[in-house]
């Protein structure tokens, strides 16, 4: 274990990466300015160097590469009018590029800007001819519609002049007209003369149009409207809809002026109509050529800006991938600080130690490819600043570090349970969900995951399907330990099998047809692993599991919780603070183990001997009575007296965990600022305490009142943990029982009973229903329900007994992950 310590190598075994963070330090780099550029470039592509803002009292717009930043946004911005385009014209960027990108960013922002004001004025004149088009489109169904109005209206006038002219031979009747044709144009002055406006409104204004319409003229209007069959381009929105051309007489230049307003309130486009014939059948026959030329001039702007895009897209992810690193390099340049004579930049920054040499060849090889006649100065700075928490994870660890990330980042070199949570967190999955039947079934999704991860990772998901692709290899670790806890409970979707032995017990005689437990013999050696397949479906099944699952939950309790103790005194002693071994982890550990350490190796022993005591009652008079014969409750010899020793050592353990640890930090306090003037002004001792507010004079300001009320509730909240905490999990009992019981009823009350009816429709409804219910309830929500409990369990349980989780991630500047900020 001095080796996890240490963090490094050295020993038998390889070392634990993952036990503590790597060791960091704080470096300083001074570049010139010339190779600054290249320098910060390549740290970029190493990705280990997080750098520090040294100008964070400066706004953005005050610092020295403010212009060139200003410069790659109006390139980005250009880059993602591009994009828009080519999505709208539904052309794909390509991933591989056969030609070369230019690296030069100054080029790149010509040629974007060439290419944008080109797309631009295509774009205007393709807008403008397709408007020229829509009109014809519709002043061609104006001249058609209208003019039928016209001819079916000479029609029907020359069909009424002949019938008058038959009947004025006639005798008068009451439908003759008063006044003769003759008489009508004695006086051509009183003759009223009808001007009309013809056009298109749309189908779903219509309606409201001509109601419109009459009452603003109080009726003294003539309004035709016909369908037209086909949706018609809308010039002006651009829009496919459905309209209606109309044509409307009136008498009068007001009655004109108020239709006019009203067309133009409901987007009712007008167009020039002449009633006269030949000039309707010249309008038709121009308006199809230019119709016919506008098409052909249409296409060609279309296949040359199809042609443009995709050019573009050839291009666009280097292009997009350059303009993001140049942005990225100018944000982490203006972190940098110029120096006095502002021939250099000093930047500071955290970097792992390993990382080093790596950081060293970097700087030397963008001097040289820079052809700076300086180079950069590599030096490490010494400080009492908490460092960033960096863990090198691979794509199995990291799911797993995750999950003990969301609770909090480990602090600087603390121990990090991420690397107990790969075994454990998957183990208290299986172990509330036990099957091997619902196990097979989630390794076999998981693989799917595995096997195509290649593809998917470079897809885009969904955030359901993101997130279960992320955590496959903790899905594969949950199906692998479900398989296991299945067999030891002998549970295939609820159904026990014989797999490593023929069970160990057989009936007594022929009254044993009831498989209960009493009717039932040993005649064979005890069945090899997991549990007897004869349990399954006693009379005593229940009663059997629930003791069986109920101990096993608090001895797996117990000793999870003991192992956050222990993992706390290693804390305690890679940080040298000796007061949190003999002040916390030592009467804690007393107190759990004097407590539920002994209620586990009560469970152990009653199981080794096989006796009747009864448990509860003997921890509950072991504080009621501890005085007491124990009678047939007693285990071992001795047992009081052990009882009375440690309910003793219990009872003292609290107050020392109260008590002294607040009067030595005192004591350590005040010797640390006695001859303070004399002392080394720097201490190769690290200290795992946090730096406190220091006064005036250099004094760290310690408030006894305070430290003693944070260990009076450190202790409670102990004391109180250690049953709540063990009670909690119980829950691991609950969640099996409640998964083994909800498959025995699918099983049974579904799959057996949709068999026992001998049809073969109704067996494949029970088989759906059955494959829906295990798919649904079993395999969706009950894992997701184990999901959240296990994280619970670490997180509260385990967890709180050492970890801080106070610190912060290591947040280096790389190229890698430009794509995930983008996101």
């Amino acid at each position: 274990m001095a080796e996890l310590q240490s963090g490094g190598g050295g020993g038998c075994c390889p070392p634990m990466d993952l036990f503590r963070s790597e060791p960091m330090q704080l470096v300083q780099i001074i570049i010139p300015i010339e190779s600054a550029h290249l320098t910060v470039s390549y740290l970029g592509e190493l990705g280990l160097l997080q750098f520090k803002d040294l100008n964070s009292e400066k706004s953005p717009f005050q610092r020295t590469y403010a212009a060139q930043i200003k410069k790659c946004a109006e390139m980005a911005r250009k880059l993602r009018f591009f994009k828009e385009q080519m999505l709208k014209a539904g052309i794909l960027s390509s991933v591989k590029s056969t030609t070369r990108a230019d690296n030069n960013t100054d080029d790149l922002e010509v040629k974007l800007g060439d290419l944008e004001a080109e797309l631009v004025e295509i774009n205007a004149n393709g807008d403008k001819l397709q408007r020229a088009h829509s009109e014809l489109v519709e002043y061609k169904l104006v001249l058609q519609k209208a003019g039928e109005f016209f001819s079916s209206a000479l029609t029907s006038a020359a069909a009424q002049q002949r019938e008058m002219e038959s009947q004025q031979t006639g005798e008068m009747t009451i439908e003759t007209p008063l006044l003769t044709d003759k008489e009508m144009s004695a006086d051509p002055s009183k003759q009223i003369k009808l001007g009309f406006i013809a056009g298109l409104v749309p189908r779903e204004k219509s309606m409201s149009f001509e109601r419109m319409l009459f009452r603003a003229t109080r009726g003294n209007v003539f309004l035709r409207q016909a369908v037209v069959d086909e949706p018609v381009v809308d010039p002006v929105s651009g829009e496919k809809m459905e309209k209606n051309v109309f044509v409307v007489f009136y008498s009068g230049e007001r009655a004109k002026n108020k239709i006019l307003k009203i067309c133009d309130a409901f987007g009712a486009n007008r167009y020039p109509f002449n009633e006269e014939f030949d000039k309707q059948a010249q309008a038709i026959s121009e308006v199809s050529g230019r119709l016919s030329e506008l098409k052909t001039t249409i296409d060609a702007g279309l296949l040359h800006r199809g042609n443009l895009l995709q050019t573009i897209g050839d291009q666009f992810e280097q292009w997009n991938l350059l303009v993001k690193k140049e942005k990225s390099i100018y944000h982490t340049l203006n972190m940098l600080s110029l120096d006095v004579t502002k021939k250099c930049l000093v930047g500071e920054g955290w970097s792992p130690v390993f990382a080093t040499k790596q950081i060293q060849d970097a700087l030397e090889r963008a001097a040289f490819d820079s052809n700076s006649q300086v180079g950069a100065i590599f030096q490490v700075l010494h400080t009492k600043e908490s460092p960033p928490t960096y863990f090198r994870t691979n794509k199995f660890t990291s799911a797993f570090q995750e999950i003990v990330d969301a609770y909090g980042v480990a602090k600087y070199r603390e121990a990090n349970p991420g690397v107990f949570t790969i075994v454990t967190f998957p183990f208290l999955f299986a172990v509330m969900f036990g099957d091997w039947g619902h196990g097979i079934c989630l390794l076999l999704g998981t693989l799917v995951l595995i096997v195509r991860e290649k593809k998917l990772a470079s897809q885009k998901l969904d955030d359901i399907t993101d997130m279960t692709f992320g955590g496959r290899y903790v899905i594969l670790m949950m199906a692998l330990f479900s398989i296991y806890t299945g067999l030891i409970y002998n549970e295939f979707f609820s159904v026990p099998f014989e797999i490593f032995s023929h069970s160990a017990y057989a009936c007594r005689d022929l009254s044993c047809s009831e498989a209960t437990t009493v009717g039932l013999i040993k005649v064979r050696d005890t069945y090899p692993f997991g549990v007897d397949p004869v349990w399954h479906g006693s009379r005593s099944e229940l009663p059997f599991l629930n003791s069986l699952k109920m101990k096993m939950s608090i001895l797996l309790g117990v000793a999870q919780m003991n192992l956050g103790i222990i993992l706390s005194y290693f804390n305690a002693t890679f940080f040298r603070i000796g007061v949190n071994i003999w002040c916390q982890f030592i009467p804690q550990i007393i107190f759990l183990n004097s407590l539920f350490g002994y209620l586990s190796l009560l469970i152990i022993l009653k199981w080794i001997t096989g006796s009747q005591a009864d448990l509860y009652h003997v921890m509950i008079y072991m504080f009621l009575s501890p005085t007491d014969e124990l009678g047939d409750n007693q285990l071992f010899p001795g047992q009081k007296t052990a009882q009375l020793v440690l309910l003793l050592l219990a009872f003292v353990s609290v107050p020392w965990m109260l008590l002294p640890k607040p009067f030595i930090l005192k004591m350590q306090h005040q010797g640390r600022h006695q001859g303070q003037s004399y002392e080394p002004l720097q201490s190769t001792d690290e200290s795992l305490q946090p730096d406190t507010n220091h006064d005036s004079h250099g004094h760290e300001e310690f408030e006894f009142s305070e430290v003693f009320v944070h260990q009076m509730i450190h202790t409670i909240e102990f004391v109180l943990g250690a049953v709540s905490n063990t009670a909690s999990y119980l829950r691991l009992w609950a969640l099996s029982l409640a998964h083994s019981e909800l498959s025995s009823v699918f099983y049974e009350k579904v799959l057996l009973l949709a068999w026992g009816y001998n049809n073969i429709l109704i067996l494949i409804v029970g088989i759906i229903v059955f494959i829906f219910a295990t798919v649904g309830v079993l395999l969706v929500m009950e894992t997701l329900s184990a999901f959240l409990h296990a994280l619970r369990l670490h997180w509260v349980e385990f967890q709180n007994k050492f970890y801080e989780g106070d610190g912060y991630k290591f947040s280096p500047f790389s190229f890698a992950l430009l794509d995930d900020e983008d996101e």
